[in-house]
């Protein structure tokens, strides 16, 4: 089935069906206020640099103590666990399009806005999104985009397949991710050359970021700091 017609089935099934929540199913629209009070946020202290939460404020935590890292700073919402789960689930594999919104005002209230020139986002596997009509990075970096003021950055492009991240170690995703990423223009001095914010659904181990963020960098950003809406926990 196209993504177009499974665009089509999600049109009209809203349309003769009330919106229920993704996570428990009640009527509700995205999440219901239930599920929203068991969304658990990431509050400091945490890490200053891979955004862990951590006993006291460190700069670097035993997760990303070690790692040369590109991105300056990664900052989550929500720890990706409980009702975040399924919502990230129900916006990526059933192309739920109105918890874009919902997603960003979500982060609106847990991430102070970033001191950032422009915004983009890390881009799909063009395999995977061929079964998908919205891809949720997209849909949050626009809808941030609106509402934090900031301008559309360079955009990146997936230069081949890869495997899913879920399925490999640590030293995997890595080697997964090595030249995976690159900017999709040659045009970019006016838009990579500042602090960019780059923009995902869920911070895992932070391989992705920091394979997208040292394209950025090496296009000529001056800094590269990431947020997420959710984020696994160790």
């Amino acid at each position: 089935m196209t993504a177009s017609a499974v665009a089509s089935i999600e049109w009209f099934v809203d349309l003769l069906l009330p919106s229920r929540c993704v996570s428990c199913r009640g009527p509700a629209s995205g999440l219901c206020l239930a599920c929203r009070a068991s969304l658990h946020p990431l509050c400091p202290p945490r890490c200053a640099r891979c955004g862990a939460p951590t006993a006291w404020p460190v700069a670097r935590c035993r997760e990303c103590s070690g790692r040369r890292l590109a991105f300056a700073s990664a900052t989550s919402a929500f720890a990706y666990e409980g009702p975040a789960v399924a919502f990230v689930h129900g916006w990526k594999e059933r192309a739920l399009r109105r918890l874009a919104p919902l997603a960003a005002e979500l982060v609106a209230q847990r991430v102070a806005r970033p001191a950032v020139d422009v915004i983009t986002y890390i881009p799909p596997d063009p395999v995977r999104q061929l079964r998908r009509t919205e891809h949720p990075a997209q849909a949050l970096a626009a809808e941030l985009a609106r509402r934090w003021e900031i301008e559309r950055g360079p955009a990146l492009r997936r230069t081949r397949a890869t495997q899913r991240q879920a399925s490999l170690g640590l030293a995997e995703r890595r080697g997964n991710l090595r030249d995976a990423f690159e900017v999709q223009s040659t045009e970019v001095a006016s838009t990579a050359r500042g602090r960019i914010l780059l923009v995902d659904d869920v911070y895992t181990s932070g391989s992705t970021a920091d394979a997208a963020a040292s394209v950025l960098r090496r296009a000529g950003a001056a800094r590269v700091d990431v947020v997420t809406f959710a984020r696994a926990v160790r």
